[in-house]
């Protein structure tokens, strides 16, 4: 909102973060990303009653936030869960002790688009080759993206080509830094909703949950992510189950915001931008956002089309 005061106009909205002032954890490029949303992270977990004894991160992707609360030991522990087999190695491969290896395999590869395209021919004979494979699609696809159909990088980073996002000493930097503190993060291949499942009765353990963005008919996750299918109601069902405190990252859309409302969630919107650096803004959604102080809730009234004839029900009784 801009407000009119007596040296002009003020611009109260909320700014959005600068994400070369957070700090680069991943090896990943990741569609989708949370780099944008760390200082936000930080403030939720700082307003925890009291450190938590376990963050669990039921959809990692890259990682950023798992990495974040481990590196800046804002949580004892960490529990990543992914189910997409190909970014499950990279994070299987570091809890094996496999990081060094990587980052020497990165080192020496010579980048080219035969080598390249030699390279993910081949079928991966072990997690670490596997996990090697994956960075390298990561870095040489467009967009990062791991999803069937994505192709190589063209032109690229200052028209540089395939090897535009190949940062072969950045790259073997993180896996190395990431290794020095595995201790405190532990990986599973898994499925999120079953994971939540899990934890539910542990009030001592809080959830960072990154869906894909497939509400409502939404398109792209499924452009974005191999596992893109999920039972959004039951998401949110299992969400309103859990003892310990979560929030939410969700695409701003009425099918969404129509079911925090029908579970008695607070949502925020938050400015961001996209891939394409277009400004847009997401959803944070949780129990009590109090402490993001510079964001109202949203009010609007509920959707009345997308949802499933079950949620749009209920979220529709739960209005009147």
């Amino acid at each position: 909102m801009i407000q009119q005061s007596l040296f002009g106009e003020v611009d109260d909205r909320p700014r959005m973060v600068n994400v070369a002032s957070v700090p680069q954890r991943s090896p990943f490029r990741y569609p989708g990303g949370k780099t944008w949303f760390v200082p936000r992270l930080r403030d939720w977990l700082r307003h925890q009653p009291y450190r938590p004894a376990l963050l669990v991160e039921p959809f990692t992707g890259g990682g950023i936030v798992s990495l974040t609360v481990a590196f800046e030991q804002l949580a004892d522990r960490v529990l990543m869960i992914e189910l997409d087999e190909d970014v499950a190695a990279v994070w299987q491969s570091i809890q094996d002790g496999e990081a060094d290896w990587l980052a020497e395999r990165i080192l020496a590869f010579e980048m080219s688009l035969e080598n390249v395209t030699d390279t993910l021919a081949q079928e991966p004979t072990s997690t670490r080759e596997r996990a090697f494979r994956t960075i390298l699609r990561n870095r040489t696809l467009h967009g990062g993206i791991l999803a069937p159909g994505s192709r190589f990088i063209k032109r690229g980073e200052s028209g540089k080509g395939i090897g535009s996002r190949w940062y072969p000493t950045t790259l073997a930097k993180r896996l190395r830094d990431i290794d020095q503190i595995r201790e405190h993060l532990r990986f599973e291949q898994g499925d999120a909703l079953a994971v939540l499942e899990h934890y539910r009765d542990d009030p001592n353990v809080v959830f960072f949950i990154d869906p894909p963005y497939t509400a409502g008919g939404k398109k792209a996750g499924q452009r974005l992510y191999r596992h893109f299918e999920l039972d959004h109601q039951t998401l949110f069902e299992r969400c309103a189950q859990l003892k310990g405190d979560f929030i939410m990252t969700y695409d701003h859309a009425e099918e969404v915001k129509a079911l925090a409302r029908q579970y008695g969630f607070v949502a925020k919107p938050i400015p961001m931008k996209n891939t394409h650096h277009a400004p847009m803004t997401e959803l944070v959604i949780g129990r009590n956002l109090d402490w993001m102080v510079d964001i109202r809730s949203i009010a609007d009234q509920p959707a009345r089309y997308g949802l499933a004839p079950r949620a749009l029900s209920h979220a529709l009784e739960n209005n009147h």
